[in-house]
């Protein structure tokens, strides 16, 4: 049947052609118009309708002897125009993503608007606090009323920062901005026995005016670091040479070795309080004899802890040669 009808097409098609052609050189021969258009335009359009004439009857004696055809026909465009629905629906999801992705562009644009101004403020020297900058330091001690003493230090901390950021304003409520997270933190550590340092940090560079200061705390034990005459540093004292800058360059070596020990065990001071002129002492005693052999000692003079003053004095013992 199949090729019955495909040979019907190919026999209908080629009787249909030249007569479409012959129809077409009859009336520009005749010079027929149409719509006023000259005779050649007029018999190519001809040739054309000819052309849709063999499309048609093509598609009509193909439903006409193929139920296959006509089932298609009949369904598939139902079903496209569904697909079509189907596709519109799923579209809808991919929008909304896009509008929030959008949103999230907008947001990120802001802040970093908002990060161009803090620099911008910050070249200009209206800040007044910076990254990292320790706001204040308290001491905690385990006792059943540690969340008043933890009160009343949030509030010291907020008052003292205020006069900072906002010295011109008289009261202001929680200029600090804690994490929950943080806050549970710090109670649940401070219940368990001991004492603490709790050393609160600002989170982000702060300019004047500012009404808030998000703050980055950290809780740490507070541990004896140094004993009251412990030695911290030591070194020999060989050379002869009694200059200036040899002598200044072994201080400046001692100190610093001191200054690294404190922060190995856990020290947050970071400056070290030296008693007595360590030039003078290590001049004194080298102006006798510059060729003796000294054994000089970074001596600590009280008991620190981690949040303390560390102070030193200089001990200086001759050996024998």
């Amino acid at each position: 049947m199949a090729w019955i009808l495909i040979i019907l097409l190919i026999l209908l098609g080629g009787l249909i052609a030249p007569f479409g052609d012959l129809l077409g050189t009859k009336i520009g021969k005749s010079r027929f118009s149409i719509l006023k258009l000259r005779p050649k335009k007029t018999a190519t359009i001809i040739t054309v309708i000819t052309g849709g004439f063999i499309s048609s009857i093509s598609i009509g004696l193909l439903s006409l002897f193929s139920e296959d055809i006509r089932q298609r026909l009949s369904v598939d465009i139902p079903v496209l125009q569904k697909t079509l629905e189907e596709s519109k629906k799923a579209l809808i999801p991919l929008q909304e993503e896009r509008e929030k992705l959008e949103d999230k562009i907008l947001q990120k644009e802001k802040e970093l608007n908002q990060l161009k101004n803090n620099i911008n403020e910050f070249r200009r020297g209206n800040v007044v606090i910076k990254r990292g900058q320790t706001l204040f330091i308290a001491e905690i001690n385990s006792n059943p009323n540690r969340k008043l003493d933890l009160a009343k230090i949030y509030d010291s901390a907020d008052k003292y920062v205020q006069k900072i950021v906002i010295p011109s304003k008289t009261k202001i409520a929680n200029i600090l901005l804690w994490k929950p997270s943080d806050i549970s933190a710090i109670e649940s550590l401070t219940g368990k026995e001991g004492s603490w340092i709790l050393v609160i940090k600002s989170a982000t560079n702060v300019l004047k005016g500012e009404n808030y200061v998000f703050v980055a705390p950290k809780l740490f034990e507070n541990k004896l670091i140094f004993r009251k005459e412990e030695i911290i540093a030591n070194a020999f004292w060989e050379k002869s040479d009694v200059s200036y800058k040899a002598i200044n360059s072994k201080i400046n070596t001692l100190l610093s070795q001191t200054r690294n020990k404190a922060k190995l065990k856990g020290s947050i001071v970071n400056e070290i309080t030296t008693r007595g002129d360590f030039m003078k002492q290590l001049r004194y005693s080298l102006k006798s004899n510059q060729n003796i052999k000294l054994q000089l000692e970074v001596v600590s003079l009280r008991d620190s802890k981690i949040a303390e003053p560390i102070v030193v004095g200089l001990n200086i013992k001759e050996l024998e040669p």
